[in-house]
Order: structure tokens, then C-alpha cells, then sequence
């Protein structure tokens, strides 16, 4: 075990020094452009990989058993976290681990509650980017969510907290560049147990790799939590189905079984 952890972790540092090599080449041929010169990234786009499960690198593991069965098994992955790991601080560390302990009970995600940023990116279900000029539309198959990106205005303040936050973004050459904040501190980040705190503040980049691929970078700074800020980075590819649209998933029906079986008539007989 010992040794298959240190090849993780060898695979770690290749994968993150590749991934910043591609970032930095910032490629910007062969990328659709709308009127004003800006990068059309409009479409519908999926991460591929195990993120969704635990953003730092982990091993193939047997799904949490329930009343209903075992559910599942949970993929092994490289991670998506620079540096490999999660800078938390020691008394954060301990509820991360607790969490993890009991993510089935926990996870806000299994309870069908919207995802939050950056957890929406990289869940294993589409999301689609609608450009348009004073605001972008984010809009994910996972349980309806969205959120509305307000375009150039650095000052707008947050009415209130929300599930998906409070997003402004900007133009930073062909990156566009999202700053989300007031956030619920519910939603968690994987189903590692991963979290964060109302003073979480997400920092997203996306960045053209050619017309099919986008470069996703999010850097998270919550001092409550971290001891510093860190990033995740990673892939996201249009979905050239034929006719693809997003379709509806509302994952209460899917889970009210695991969920809420236990309050039917004559349950437990």
C-alpha cells in the first residue's frame, strides 16, 4: 500500500506539471469569437474523472454499506489538487476526516441540495455557459441549479448568501475570470468530506485550449479553514453529442428511498 501511495504520488507532480505547461501556453487558434473579439465558450461542457469523489489523490475503494446494500464502489484518481494536498488547518483537518467518516449521512449533495462552486464544475453531469453581454448564465443538469455571472462589476454586493454564491466575472485577455463569494457554508467541495466556511472565496478561471477544451482553474481562499489559499485544475470538454441538451435531473425521486424510507408506513416491520 505504501508503495502504490508514493506512485500516486509521483503521478501527481507529473500530471500538475503538465497541467500548468498547458495553462501556460494559453492557446488561442481555432477558438469561435463572438462579435467582440471575446472567446465564444457558450455550449454545453463536462468534467471527466473522480474529483467529483475527493479532490486529492485516492485509491479505488468499496462504496459505504446502507440498510439498502453497499452502494457502489468509488474509482480511484490522481487528484486534482495542486501540490496534492488540502492545506487545512489541524482543528479543520479533524472535521474533514470526521465528515469523511460519515459522508453518506452528511454529504449535502446525497440530500440532493445544490452544489456550490466549485463542486458544480465537476460533478459527473453537464453544464451549459450562455454569454451574453452584461451577464453569463451557468446552468447545470444536477438538480436545476445556475447561477447568473454579473459581467464588469467588481462593486455589486451580495444581497444575501446563497447555495451558488454571489458571482462577478471579468475578461482577463481570453480567460474569462469568475470571483465567488457569500456562499452557504453547507455545501462541501467532494464526497471526501472536504468543506469550507461562509468566508470561503472561490476564484475561477476559464481558459480556451482549443474549440473543443477548456483549461478549469479555482483557486479557494477561506481563512476559517485553510491555512492558505490552494488550487485545483483540470479539464472540461464540450459535449458534441448530436442534438445534446441538458436534461432534467431531479435527484430527490432517485434518493428519497435511501433518504427518507425509513418514515413510510409499516417501515422497519
Amino acid at each position: 500500500m505504501k508503495m502504490q501511495l508514493n506512485s500516486l504520488k509521483k503521478a501527481v507532480s507529473r500530471l500538475s506539471a503538465a497541467t500548468l505547461m498547458l495553462a501556460a501556453l494559453n492557446v488561442s487558434a481555432d477558438i469561435p469569437r463572438t462579435a467582440d473579439g471575446k472567446p465564444d465558450i457558450s455550449g454545453i461542457w463536462q468534467a471527466m474523472g473522480s474529483a467529483h469523489w475527493n479532490l486529492e489523490p485516492h485509491m479505488a475503494k468499496a462504496g459505504p454499506a446502507t440498510e439498502l446494500g453497499a452502494v457502489g464502489a468509488i474509482p480511484g484518481g490522481l487528484g486534482v489538487v495542486e501540490g496534492g494536498k488540502i492545506p487545512y488547518k489541524p482543528e479543520a483537518l479533524t472535521v474533514r476526516n470526521d465528515n469523511a467518516a460519515n459522508w453518506l449521512d452528511r454529504d449535502p449533495v446525497v440530500k440532493c441540495y445544490l452544489p456550490g462552486v466549485p463542486r458544480a464544475t465537476y460533478l459527473p453531469h453537464p453544464f451549459q455557459i450562455v454569454m451574453g453581454p452584461k451577464s453569463t448564465l451557468i446552468t447545470y443538469e444536477f438538480a436545476g441549479a445556475d447561477r447568473i455571472v454579473h459581467m464588469d462589476q467588481p462593486d455589486l454586493e451580495a444581497p444575501v448568501e446563497s447555495w451558488m454564491g454571489h458571482n462577478r466575472g471579468h475578461w482577463e485577455g481570453d480567460t474569462l475570470v469568475i470571483r465567488v463569494t457569500d456562499q452557504m457554508p453547507e455545501t462541501w467541495l467532494d464526497s471526501a468530506g472536504n468543506f469550507h466556511s461562509a468566508a470561503l472565496e472561490v476564484v475561477e478561471r476559464y481558459t480556451p485550449m482549443g474549440e473543443n477544451v477548456l483549461m478549469y482553474e479555482a483557486t479557494l481562499t477561506d481563512p476559517e479553514v485553510f491555512s492558505r489559499p490552494w488550487k485545483i485544475s483540470m479539464p472540461l470538454y464540450r459535449r458534441l453529442d448530436k442534438s445534446m441538451q441538458l436534461l432534467d435531473f431531479k435527484c430527490v425521486e432517485f434518493v428519497e428511498e435511501l433518504l427518507y424510507g425509513h418514515l413510510r408506513k409499516g417501515a422497519g416491520k
